[in-house]
């Protein structure tokens, strides 16, 4: 196999399509075709004779000489982005940390660790972006991130069973909360009874990780009531602000609840904790790195 026959447009493709996780959202985030994408997948395999990828019906997974194919293609990539850097002038790359977050990381943790960077490390540059865990584990296995926040529930598994495994830290474990509009009957005492949250209108949220309902009090036992839907941990607060239904909260996002919300602990059933992980690829972290991780520790 000759892979100086390769394009730096397919191995583009390739890392793409290991971070969507599909082709279909690879092509939207590059821009192209899917069968422009699928065309490039093709040229790459060729050239490896073989499959990089295991092609399924809920995304790809990458096969073993597509995890060494993506380690090799991450360091030629990266090398080629640092030198249109410095030809056009740019700073190099030593300063900037790439940082993913997950949804309700970025209510109060992120900004108080950016803040805190901006005082004590003002030439460091983070740059951020929101996403699920499986696709920001799948950008640290490609290499597009530096690091990553990550939330897990119970029975907190490994975020994923590539090899070798990612390095995972817990920041904080703390409880799930209940969030309840001002003047619902359960905002009146300092908790929840478990036993009170059956026949309450719930806002939730589309499935992820761990939970199906992102939002709902886990192991209900009935069928929620689900007043109204969203994604985010801050329209969700809105809504039970504006008093219409109840929704769960992690308790790192109680400083985020708006006016109109009272965060309460839930008691009487099994403890429902969470943790605030901290995970980047194998081996040691970059200086710049580690002085963003060690902001996030400290805002944890």
């Amino acid at each position: 196999m000759d892979f100086t026959d390769v394009s730096l447009t397919a191995l583009r493709v390739f890392r793409a399509v290991a971070e969507q996780g599909t082709f279909t959202a690879a092509a939207t985030s590059l821009g192209y075709t899917q069968s422009a994408v699928s065309r490039q997948m093709a040229s790459i395999e060729r050239v490896a004779g073989g499959e990089l990828v295991e092609r399924r019906r809920e995304g790809v997974r990458l096969t073993a000489a597509g995890r060494v194919v993506l380690r090799r293609a991450t360091l030629v990539l990266d090398q080629i982005d640092a030198t249109a850097r410095e030809l056009s002038g740019l700073p190099a790359d030593a300063g900037t940390v790439r940082l993913g977050w997950f949804p309700s990381a970025g209510a109060v943790l992120l900004p108080t660790a950016l803040a805190a960077l901006r005082r004590t490390d003002p030439a460091l540059t983070v740059l951020t972006r929101e996403g699920g865990t499986p696709s920001l584990v799948r950008a640290l296995r490609a290499g597009s991130l530096d690091l990553a926040l990550l939330g897990s529930a119970p029975p907190f598994r490994p975020p994923d069973t590539e090899s070798p495994p990612l390095v995972v830290r817990t920041l904080s474990e703390r409880g799930l909360c209940l969030a309840v509009p001002t003047a619902h009957p359960l905002a009146r005492g300092e908790y929840v009874d478990v036993a009170d949250l059956r026949g309450q209108r719930w806002i939730a949220g589309p499935a992820s990780g761990e939970e199906r309902l992102m939002g709902v009090w886990p192991g209900l036992d009935e069928r929620p009531d689900i007043a109204h839907t969203a994604r985010d941990w801050l329209a969700k607060l809105h809504l039970v602000a504006a008093g219409c239904g109840l929704t769960t909260i992690p308790a790192t996002l109680a400083p985020a609840a708006p006016p109109g919300v009272r965060i309460r602990p839930v008691r009487g059933g099994p403890q429902e904790q969470r943790r605030l992980l901290l995970a980047h690829p194998p081996g040691p972290l970059t200086e710049a790195a580690e002085r963003v991780a060690k902001a996030l520790r400290d805002a944890a």
